[in-house]
C-alpha cells in the first residue's frame, strides 16, 4: 500500500495503463505541458510524448468525437474535460454517438473510450463550472457512469474503465483531488463496476452518498453516533451499472434511508434510488425515503452562498433525525 492523493492515484493509473498498453492515450485541453487543470496528467508528456498526451483545441464537441473515432479504430482514448459542465457542449457526440455506436453495429463494435473530468462546488467556480451532472447520463443506455470517492476507488475504478470495451463517463470531484488515502501498489488493482461499498456499517439508518458527500456523511455519522444513532453509509461507486442488492440488504436491516448528493434534488440520482427502493423494498421501510440535494438555484460564486445551496453536514443530521423520529 502507498499513501496517495486522489489526483496522484488517477495520474499513476493513467501512466501505468499507458505503459501496459500502447493503444491508451490522453487527449484534452491543456493536458500536456500544463498537466491538466488539476494536475492529473502532469509530467506525462515528458514520459510519453505529444503523440500520446495530446493537447486539443477548445472544442469539446470536436475532441469527444475524435475520441469516439479513435476508439472505433482500435485505440483506448482517455478524453479529459476541464469541467464536466462542458459535457453539454458535446451532448450530441456523447448521447447520440458514443452511447449508441456499439448498439447500432449490433454489438460488434468496441468503444473503449473513457471521458473523465471533475465537477462540484468548493472553489467558487460559479454557475457554469460547478454543476453536478451525473444523473443526466444515467438516463441514456450505452454509457457506464463511475464516481469514485477515495484515492483507492479512483485508482481501481479508473483502471477498470480504461480496460472496458464500453464507453465510461468518469466523474471526479474538484474538492477530492487533495484528499489522501491508501492505494494498493498492485498494477492490476481494479474494482469491478456495479459493486457498491459499505463505507461504514450501522443498524439504525442507511445513508447513501457519493463523491464528496461520502466524507460529509461520515462526518455526520460521527456526530450521530454521539446521539446514540448508528448510521450505515453506502457509496454506490458506479451509477451504471448500479448495485441494487447492497442497498436493498441495507434497507432490510435499517428500515430507514437518506439519500444525499450535491446535484440538484429534482430529478437527481436520489430520485431514481428512492423509486428503486420503493418498488423493490417497500415492505422493509419504516419511514419514507428522504432525499437531500442542491436547491433549485444556479450555483453561486460566493462561497457562503455556495454552501447555502448544497446540503451540509447538519442537513444530513437533521434528515436522519427526521426519518427516525417523524
Amino acid at each position: 500500500m502507498s499513501i496517495k492523493s486522489y489526483a496522484q492515484a488517477i495520474k499513476d493509473v493513467i501512466s501505468e495503463e499507458m505503459d501496459r498498453d500502447e493503444s491508451v492515450f490522453v487527449m484534452g485541453e491543456d493536458v500536456a505541458e500544463a498537466g491538466g487543470i488539476f494536475g492529473c496528467t502532469r509530467g506525462l508528456v515528458e514520459k510519453f510524448g505529444k503523440e500520446r498526451i495530446r493537447n486539443t483545441p477548445i472544442s469539446e464537441a470536436g475532441f469527444v468525437g475524435a475520441g469516439l473515432g479513435a476508439a472505433c479504430a482500435g485505440m483506448r482514448p482517455i478524453v479529459e474535460l476541464m469541467y464536466m459542465d462542458f459535457t453539454f457542449v458535446a451532448m450530441d457526440q456523447i448521447l447520440n454517438q458514443v452511447a449508441k455506436t456499439r448498439y447500432v453495429f449490433g454489438g460488434k463494435a468496441k468503444i473503449p473510450l473513457v471521458i473523465r473530468g471533475q465537477q462540484g462546488v468548493g472553489r467558487g467556480n460559479a454557475a457554469t463550472h460547478s454543476q453536478s451532472v451525473e444523473a443526466i447520463f444515467m438516463h441514456f443506455p450505452g454509457i457506464k457512469v463511475a464516481m469514485p470517492s477515495s484515492p483507492a476507488d479512483a485508482a481501481g475504478l479508473l483502471r477498470t474503465a480504461i480496460r472496458d470495451d464500453n464507453p465510461v463517463l468518469f466523474f471526479e470531484h474538484k474538492a477530492l483531488y487533495v484528499t489522501k488515502g491508501e492505494v494498493p501498489d498492485d498494477p492490476d488493482f481494479a474494482i469491478p463496476f456495479g459493486e457498491a461499498k459499505i463505507v461504514k456499517e450501522g443498524k439504525d439508518v442507511t445513508i447513501i452518498a457519493s463523491l464528496l458527500y461520502v466524507n460529509k456523511a461520515l462526518a455526520a455519522a460521527e456526530k450521530l453516533q454521539a446521539q446514540g444513532i448508528d448510521a450505515e453509509i453506502i457509496d454506490p461507486r458506479t451509477l451504471v451499472p448500479f448495485d441494487k442488492d447492497t442497498i436493498i440488504n441495507s434497507v432490510k436491516k435499517t428500515g430507514r434511508v437518506v439519500v444525499v448528493h450535491e446535484a440538484h434534488k429534482t430529478c437527481g440520482v436520489g430520485a431514481e434510488i428512492s423509486a428503486m427502493i420503493t418498488e423493490e423494498a417497500f415492505k422493509y421501510l419504516d419511514a419514507p425515503v428522504l432525499r437531500l440535494g442542491a436547491k433549485a438555484c444556479p450555483l453561486p460564486f460566493n462561497p457562503n452562498l455556495e454552501n447555502a445551496v448544497v446540503p451540509q453536514e447538519e442537513d444530513i443530521i437533521q434528515a436522519v433525525n427526521s426519518v427516525l423520529y417523524r
